[in-house]
């Protein structure tokens, strides 16, 4: 399975539930996951019910069986003045930069040079290694940003094409691109069943597929269970409206015969949903990717509905 495990999705979909569902997956039988944030949003730790981040690498979790997830919100400058150290050893003088403003009008006026840092901060975390020469992290998983957002993200080579032809700018893309087009990362979109976001998965995995991109399964969150289907609710509409209300006072409920007309519409919706829901799985299928479903879980989402998640994400094989 691919190290690097970006997720990405409409937004309203649940990819940062996923993405740190999917961190606790991975992180079985002693395994290390870094759940990486790019946004800047602290969404992961408010799902970990937590304090935001500091720039740095914390454990937020421990997963079954005695894995660690770890978290790290990347920031934009935070990552420049870390390069400029890397390469250029600016030390006191790229925290100078800061005072300066330098930094922020270097990442707001070329943001290709911005999605690099961000990118690359996850992609050395991939690479990186402990001393006894094994991989720091056994995988790591990214929050990526939105899908109408992601393949311009991910593909930063073109992005600082104009900017640096030659130089530690250009390196940096490079060494960047070879891990994000290579087997080592998988792009998996979080949609759900409704019209708007299969169809901004469908033109997601396109781009990505244009980019060269490497493609890894399809989630789809928040699937309801299936209550009735067509054919149940034609089989209790027309002339068996009156079974349907002695049914009803037969099980003890009274004023039954008001309650068949909002029953039947009920069930009626329900149908609809049904057949809108079948639709939308043949257009995902036609994409050719594995597909994940991820059931609904109450009204919000909790640590105990995290973990909830993370086991049906092993019981279909996440991780094998």
């Amino acid at each position: 399975m691919s190290r690097l495990q970006v997720v990405s999705g409409k937004g309203g979909t649940g990819k940062t539930t996923v993405a740190a569902a999917l961190a606790l997956a991975l992180a079985k039988e002693g395994r290390r996951t870094l759940l990486v944030e790019v946004e800047g949003r602290q969404g992961i730790a408010q799902l970990f019910e937590t304090e935001a981040f500091p720039y740095e690498e914390r454990k937020i979790a421990v997963a079954p069986g005695g894995g660690e997830v770890y978290a790290l919100a990347i920031d934009a400058e935070r990552a420049l003045l870390d390069y400029l150290q890397m390469f250029y050893k600016l030390g006191g003088a790229g925290r100078a930069l800061k005072k300066l403003g330098a930094i922020d009008f270097a990442t707001t006026i070329a943001p290709g040079v911005r999605d690099v840092l961000l990118t690359g901060k996850a992609c050395e975390a991939v690479r990186r290694k402990n001393k006894q020469g094994g991989y720091a992290y056994d995988y790591v998983v990214m929050d990526a940003p939105p899908t109408g957002r992601i393949t311009r993200f991910l593909n930063v080579n073109d992005e600082v094409a104009g900017l640096a032809k030659i130089g530690p700018i250009h390196n940096q893309a490079q060494a960047v691109m070879r891990v994000l087009k290579s087997p080592e990362t998988a792009v998996h979109l979080v949609t759900l069943l409704e019209e708007m976001p299969v169809q901004e998965t469908v033109d997601g995995i396109a781009e990505l597929r244009g980019a060269e991109l490497p493609t890894g399964k399809v989630i789809v969150n928040m699937v309801r269970p299936h209550v009735l289907d067509e054919a149940a609710v034609r089989g209790v509409t027309g002339d068996r409206r009156k079974e349907v209300a002695k049914t009803l006072t037969r099980a003890g409920v009274t004023g039954s015969a008001k309650l068949v007309t909002p029953l039947l519409e009920q069930a009626a919706e329900h149908a609809e949903r049904v057949e809108l829901e079948r639709e939308q799985r043949a257009a995902l299928g036609q994409l050719g990717l594995p597909t994940y479903e991820l059931p609904m879980i109450g009204e919000g989402m909790d640590l105990a509905g995290l973990y909830r998640l993370a086991t049906e994400l092993r019981k279909l094989g996440v991780g094998e």
